[in-house]
């Protein structure tokens, strides 16, 4: 351009910046010229050759205020552009531009608005205050339910004449009342269910023991509005359940011989195995109180520090929900907006429900990134391409894929992502732990 533009920027909350643009009249009258060229070149009146009319015969048929508005169009973008660079100031999203004053022959004022990346200030890492982990006790309790599990699948279901208790197995006949009507798609006649939970609803579970053959019993039940089954997502129901029939689970006793078989000859005596279940639970114990620190260390270091997430980032993080909830839904046979009807919540409820939680995400993952740049634990082209021929030696449907995974950018920003926050965890704990 002719002339440099004038900027005066400001602060604004939510990582906003304010940019008021004075434009030069040279340069608002070199976009009245350009743009009146081009419309001149392009236009057909009666009586000239195509794009030999006058331009003030063409400014006169267009008019003031459409002139206007295509001089807007044209220079509008190519100034605030100009300002962005003229202060450094890289957007994150399109900026929204206000025109104060435009006129031919006048200096212009513009207003611009532009989200940016928010800065971080951290808590200082050495100072955290982490809660120590929960206890993880392996008890003998544990171990012998952990061997019950092993051996449940190969136990003697048989039919018995009392009581219903947790554990067994109970025939049923299922009936859910919704608004005082049956849903019809949630009966069920003579089905086998196991008393216990993650099997059935807590609240059967808990009203089923002590029921004999052709008793019924009821429960209320209050379905969360995120429930896969939309006509009792967020409802309270009545689930009425008669017992047809029980059987028990006769678990086969863990003897060497059994040891033998369950592992396939390593352990030789059920003790040697019991020893092995005791080593492999308490192996796990020790990877969960790792995750749990993980956690706790996350959390203090995100409490302790300070950022101002932009709306339009947390705008983008929902769209994308969105769309993974539409190719969800739509898997299932149904349309989004069906989905959310049954709800009871329009896109924008849904949108406003999950905003908080879009915010939280957004906050860790900006701490942690500014974490990562400050302690140079940003990986290289290098690392990040080993670390992906590791991960895909563990996981064999991805073993014949390295090749194709080292040429798709998103494959490598994503495994670039998992061990940036591998090292971001390691790096703190070391820290914390110091």
């Amino acid at each position: 351009m002719p002339a440099e533009v004038s900027v005066v920027t400001e602060r604004l909350p939510k990582s906003q910046v304010g940019m008021t643009i004075d434009v030069p009249a040279e340069v608002v009258d070199a976009a009245y010229t350009r743009v009146l060229s081009r419309l001149a070149a392009r236009a057909k009146i009666e009586g000239f050759r195509p794009g030999k009319a006058p331009r003030e015969l063409v400014e006169a048929r267009l008019g003031p205020l459409a002139l206007r508005e295509e001089v807007v169009e044209t220079m509008v973008p190519e100034v605030v552009q100009q300002a962005l660079v003229k202060e450094s100031i890289e957007p994150i999203d399109n900026p929204d531009v206000q025109v104060l004053e435009l006129e031919r022959g006048r200096p212009a004022k513009l207003k611009a608005t532009i989200s940016v990346m928010p800065e971080v200030t951290l808590a200082d890492v050495g100072k955290l205050e982490v809660e120590p982990p929960h206890s993880h006790e392996v008890t003998d309790e544990l171990v012998e339910r952990r061997l019950d599990d092993v051996r449940e699948p190969m136990a003697e279901i048989t039919p018995v004449e009392r009581e219903v208790r947790v554990g067994d197995i109970a025939v049923i006949d299922i009936e859910v009342e919704v608004d005082g009507k049956i849903v019809e798609s949630e009966t069920r006649k003579a089905t086998e269910a196991e008393v216990r939970e993650g099997v059935l609803l807590p609240e059967l579970v808990a009203v089923l023991p002590g029921t004999f053959v052709d008793e019924t019993r009821e429960a209320k039940v209050s379905f969360p509005a995120d429930y896969s089954e939309p006509k009792l997502a967020g409802k309270e129901a009545t689930i009425r359940v008669a017992v047809r029939g029980v059987k028990e689970k006769v678990l086969p006793p863990l003897d060497d011989e059994l040891a033998k078989s369950l592992t396939n000859g390593k352990q030789e005596t059920a003790e040697a195995y019991r020893r092995a279940v005791r080593e492999e639970l308490e192996e796990s114990t020790r990877a969960l109180l790792k995750v749990e620190r993980e956690q706790a260390v996350v959390k203090s270091l995100v409490d302790g520090s300070t950022v101002d997430v932009p709306d339009s980032l947390i705008d983008r993080e929902l769209a994308s929900e969105l769309e993974s909830l539409e190719r969800n839904v739509n898997r299932q046979g149904l349309k989004l907006e069906r989905y959310l009807e049954y709800l009871g919540k329009s896109i924008d409820d849904w949108m406003a429900s999950q905003r908080p939680e879009a915010e939280s995400r957004l906050k860790i993952d900006l701490v942690l990134a500014e974490f990562a740049r400050r302690e140079g634990l940003e990986p290289t082209d290098e690392e990040v391409a080993r670390f992906l021929e590791e991960q895909a030696a563990q996981d064999d449907e991805l073993k014949g894929q390295v090749a194709e995974l080292k040429k798709s950018a998103t494959a490598r920003r994503y495994f670039a992502s998992r061990l940036r926050r591998r090292r971001v965890l390691d790096r703190l704990l070391e820290i914390v732990g110091s």
